[in-house]
């Protein structure tokens, strides 16, 4: 079999891991976005798929975009009976659905009709979900509209991180979308139709997003610091107008006297008032330094009672 793969950031270089492991007699060409640059100097960096892919010794192409003059000598060379996209970052025109033999099929995090859209992950985490999982869909027009083929749930507690939830999404949509490829070509698959009544959207993260609301309750407040960390993470400023980047908390039903985002302990521990109960920040980053826990950034003296974070 031939399978062209699209994606691009860390989660997708996963699934092409786990698909190269379960088709390893198979013809697998991989495509993804262009170097970007990063860092202070404006380095051009490869994807994260670009990177496995180069590690499997798989043929890479990185397409300005999908435009027919562009694309079409690739695509065609390629002859993919399949092709399996898993967070590629581009909408597919139509002649690049409707190519393939086997079709097109998405690998994407969330009990669709659910979180159709950017950022499924993080949202499912943020609005206090016990549960997401990932679903196996074939891609149409739409987005995220596509008719289902597999589904498996995966749940979320108040620890859990969009980075620790990416990675197990990860390992369960390679295993599911393998499964989906060998059931499509079987013929044992009946594709279910979305009940677009009940579909709820993603929205892509934005800075505003970022932004703590110490206002909010204990509860809400550590979840959108998981749903945000490790990348874009969660961020409040300290009283000298500085930020301060928080990857883990947890959440503490402790009431104290006080305004909203004010440190009401100090000492061992860094305990913030919200507007319903407290929450202790784990893991934060200051401007201009390196992450830290709660204890080693308590001992640089970066904080105190009674500061007000904002």
């Amino acid at each position: 079999m031939k399978i062209m793969y699209m994606g691009t950031p860390l989660f997708a270089a996963r699934v092409l891991e786990i698909i190269c492991e379960e088709f390893p007699d198979s013809s697998i060409d991989v495509v993804t976005k262009a170097d970007t640059p990063k860092g202070r100097a404006y380095k051009l960096t490869p994807s994260e798929t670009k990177v496995k892919a180069m590690e499997l010794g798989l043929d890479v192409y990185q397409p300005e975009n999908l435009k027919e003059e562009n694309f079409r000598e690739t695509l065609e060379a390629s002859s993919p009976d399949i092709i399996i996209v898993a967070a590629y970052g581009k909408i597919l025109p139509e002649y690049v659905l409707n190519f393939p033999k086997y079709g097109c099929i998405n690998v994407h995090g969330s009990l669709l009709p659910e979180y159709r859209g950017a950022a499924p992950v993080n949202r499912a985490i943020m609005d206090g979900r016990k549960e997401t999982g990932v679903t196996i869909m074939y891609m149409e027009k739409g987005l995220d509209t596509g008719d289902m083929l597999l589904k498996e749930k995966v749940e979320i507690d108040d620890n859990t991180t969009a980075t620790q939830l990416f990675s197990t999404l990860a390992e369960v949509g390679g295993r599911l979308a393998a499964k989906a490829v060998r059931g499509l070509v079987k013929g044992e698959i009946i594709p279910e139709k979305q009940d677009d009544a009940k579909s709820t959207y993603a929205e892509k993260i934005t800075s505003a997003d970022q932004i703590i609301d110490w206002s909010a309750s204990a509860f809400e407040i550590v979840r959108k610091i998981h749903g945000l960390s490790d990348e874009p993470s969660a961020i409040t400023h300290t009283p000298d107008g500085k930020i301060l980047k928080v990857f883990r908390a947890s959440i503490s039903d402790e009431e104290f006297d006080g305004e909203c985002g004010e440190v009401v302990v100090a000492k061992k521990k860094i305990q913030v008032k919200a507007g319903r109960g407290s929450v202790l920040l784990l893991e934060l980053q200051g401007e201009g330094s390196k992450r830290m826990t709660d204890k080693d950034f308590l001992n640089g003296r970066r904080i105190a009672l009674n500061d007000k974070l904002n």
